[in-house]
């Protein structure tokens, strides 16, 4: 009865315009792309072992393949232009110079980390990571580069999943099995967690609003989250699809408005939260089905929403009263 009524509410909501672009090696799993300063879109293939930049001017993609077995999980591009690619099956990050090719393999140094998940990097250059059934968040200073610190999270078979990094370069990070949120100190690498009051929650993706808040979304439960660190307080909508919307990539735009993708309705829905109103304003269907949309990146410098899907494809949505940079 609650997902039927959801549906029907979200029908109503405005949606928002999305181009999407196919990407010319089948069946690879697009994934997780970020733009870079000159408006290309890098992203990896997760089950084809490259990387891959598209130019949205001309449609146009350019491939680059890494090495065998490189289970490519995400990649995210630093302030000096390198990519840096989380090496999922190979237990390591790749350095990538964007005209060059591979510069650096750097592995990880506990084999139970074997598998780095996400990547996201801090203002002064460091580099956080979730490592998800190693059951570790790691850190990497790259300026120079130096070694990996592995942080085990409390909470065994956790599966450390999302990470975003607040205004203080302090990671938060989702535990996928453990029903928590989580975060570390950057000095002293002490891992905190917050309990969800739901110990059923399976939180995916999580973003912070610019007054510090954390929001998720229960991919179990069909749930948008919000915990305020000041006091672990959490509260929760149920997402516009109801308990089978299956929320997973999420994103956070200039004006604070949250943004995730419900991978459970065929096709795929993306869907405009705002946090002030707390009501949803936009859902929008995914015109190629999307089949799950697993990251996005929103790149304030247009104002634009980046996202790779199951379908094969990579999209574009162009989201309403932003002005760009």
């Amino acid at each position: 009865m609650l997902a039927a009524a959801a549906a029907g509410f979200a029908q109503e909501l405005a949606p928002v315009p999305i181009e999407e672009w196919t990407v010319p090696w089948p069946d690879t799993r697009p994934r997780d792309p970020f733009v870079d300063v000159a408006g290309g879109v890098w992203f990896v293939g997760q089950t084809g072992d490259y990387m891959a930049r598209l130019d949205p001017r001309t449609g146009e993609f350019a491939r680059r393949d890494l090495p065998a077995g490189t289970g490519p999980h995400n990649l995210v591009v630093a302030a000096d232009g390198s990519i840096w690619v989380a090496g999922n099956r190979t237990a390591e990050l790749q350095v990538h110079d964007p005209t060059e090719g591979l510069t650096a393999r750097i592995p990880m140094p506990d084999p139970s980390a074997a598998d780095p998940h996400t990547l996201v990097f801090a203002s002064d250059g460091t580099l956080w990571f979730t490592v998800q059934n190693g059951n570790f968040v790691g850190r990497l200073r790259t300026r120079p580069v130096g070694e990996v610190d592995l942080v085990a999270v409390p909470t065994a078979t956790s599966r450390p999943y999302g990470i975003v990094l607040d205004r203080g370069g302090r990671p938060w990070f989702t535990e996928f099995a453990g029903g928590k949120i989580g975060t570390v100190d950057p000095e002293t690498l002490v891992p905190t967690e917050y309990e969800l009051p739901r110990p059923e929650t399976r939180p995916r993706r999580l973003m912070l609003t610019s007054d510090g808040i954390v929001w998720f979304v229960d991919y179990a439960g069909g749930m948008l989250g919000r915990l305020d660190p000041a006091d672990g307080s959490v509260r929760e909508w149920p997402v516009p699809g109801g308990e089978t919307g299956r929320p997973y990539g999420m994103a956070v735009d200039a004006q604070d408005r949250l943004w995730f993708v419900e991978t459970g309705p065929k096709p795929n829905r993306l869907v405009g939260f705002d946090p002030e109103a707390e009501e949803y304003f936009s859902v929008t269907e995914v015109p190629s089905g999307a089949g799950a949309v697993r990251h996005m990146y929103y790149d304030p410098r247009s104002g634009e929403l980046w996202f790779g899907t199951d379908a094969g494809t990579i999209g574009r949505a162009v989201l309403p009263g932003i002005d760009p940079e």
